[in-house]
């Protein structure tokens, strides 16, 4: 035989299954597998090695949600998350709301796992968070609070969101505080009458307090972004030559991350960048590879600590992370941020 590794024999598979099987399925360490057999813990190492490479183990993974492992990992890293799920590719492309639905559905089972009792959680008015909230099952007690006003696209439409959310936070004790205005107000001196109004006023005061928040990430483009289709075309090519590149909330940013400050936000009714920058833990859902540099941009700003995408999405993100590498500036802006919060609690702020 020539070229190539050659392929254990009989007695050397035997051998070798024997070995992976103690390692694998018995739980025993390297060193008493080592004792038995009378050969080095070295000597055990390459044995699982040849086991593994010649096809004789194979490890798989049955995760119970359909997570890209890998992609998810790299995702994390390129960005320096504290968290990152990547919806698995699924073969043939989907329509964008049925990915949204997946996504969402996966960042609802993150929100059941990472909520704790008492938590102040905002909500953004999106389709991808809507997504989200009609397949969380249930949540422990706490707050919630919605994030800004209704996008006009929404407006007079059916929202299960706010049904589902009402059972969760009157099932669980909690409370919930929304916003029932719209987001884009006709002028300043009309946004400060909505925020004044009681119930509105009463979901601000909150802000301060939120633990965590739960944001769609839209681009700046039609069709793609909550306040872009309110503005007319003077209006969106002045935003657009500042260099909006994202929406969070009816904030923007640059395609570098930067908050951008326009007269918009003047009548916008929403959380203050400021605030949303505030908050320890905020988990940002996007999808769709054509939305890439949208979310790109959020996750350079330093903002977001845990990312639910889909995988052509995070596909393109590694490929404009890697063309053009991340400060590393996220994780100790977010610690900052936490620690902060836990003085206010300790304070009695909350």
């Amino acid at each position: 035989m020539s070229g190539g590794k050659r392929a254990p024999g009989l007695t050397e598979t035997v051998l070798l299954a024997t070995v992976a099987r103690r390692f694998y399925l018995q739980g025993r360490s390297k060193l008493e597998i080592a004792a038995e057999f009378g050969v080095s813990r070295f000597k055990v190492a390459r044995m699982l090695d040849t086991a593994r490479s010649s096809n004789l183990v194979r490890v798989e993974f049955d995760l119970p949600v359909p997570v890209d492992v890998e992609l998810s990992d790299e995702l994390r890293r390129a960005y320096d998350l504290d968290r990152a799920l990547v919806l698995e590719h699924a073969a043939g492309r989907d329509p964008d709301e049925v990915v949204r639905g997946r996504v969402g559905t996966l960042a609802a089972r993150l929100l059941e796992e990472i909520v704790v009792r008492d938590d102040v959680i905002g909500l953004s008015w999106d389709s991808s968070v809507h997504a989200m909230t009609g397949e969380i099952r249930a949540l422990p007690r706490c707050s919630i609070v919605r994030l800004c006003g209704v996008p006009d696209a929404l407006a007079g439409t059916h929202d299960r969101s706010a049904e589902v959310l009402n059972r969760l936070t009157t099932g669980s004790g909690g409370r919930m505080y929304p916003v029932s205005s719209p987001l884009v107000l006709p002028d300043h001196r009309t946004a400060l009458m909505q925020r004044r109004r009681r119930g509105t006023a009463q979901a601000f005061g909150w802000y301060r307090f939120l633990t965590k928040a739960v944001v769609g990430i839209g681009a700046w483009r039609p069709g793609e972004s909550a306040v872009y289709d309110t503005l007319g075309e003077a209006g969106r090519a002045a935003i657009s030559a500042r260099g909006a590149t994202a929406e969070v909330v009816g904030r923007l940013f640059g395609a570098e991350g930067d908050g951008l400050s326009t007269g918009l936000g003047h009548h916008v009714l929403a959380i203050s960048h400021e605030e949303l920058m505030a908050v320890p833990e905020v988990i940002a859902i996007g999808y769709g590879e054509s939305r890439a540099a949208a979310v790109d941009a959020v996750l350079r700003s330093g903002l977001v600590s845990t990312s639910v995408i889909d995988a052509a999405c995070a596909g393109s993100l590694l490929a404009l992370v890697a063309g053009k590498p991340l400060a590393r500036m996220g994780p100790p802006a977010r610690q900052a941020r936490q620690a902060e919060s836990v003085v206010r609690q300790g304070a009695g702020l909350r």
